[in-house]
């Protein structure tokens, strides 16, 4: 079973799908474009927490005083 409920068959029509309204040639860059997106949202959520992190580490370091 894959995230949200869907097996093999349903990926298999989303991706016909996906092949007859894009067609072939459309297809590998919106797949590229799809993981460049994902990954600039990664790196964005990761530097969030990261300062985050450095914020309440800064303020807890106040209250101690």
């Amino acid at each position: 079973m894959l995230p949200f409920g869907l097996g093999l068959p349903e990926i298999v029509v989303i991706l016909v799908i996906a092949l007859i309204i894009f067609g072939p040639k459309k297809l590998p860059e919106l797949g590229k474009n799809l993981g460049k997106g994902l990954k600039g949202l990664k790196t964005g959520l990761e530097e969030a927490t990261e300062e985050f992190k450095a914020e309440v580490k800064s303020t807890s370091k106040e209250t101690d005083k």
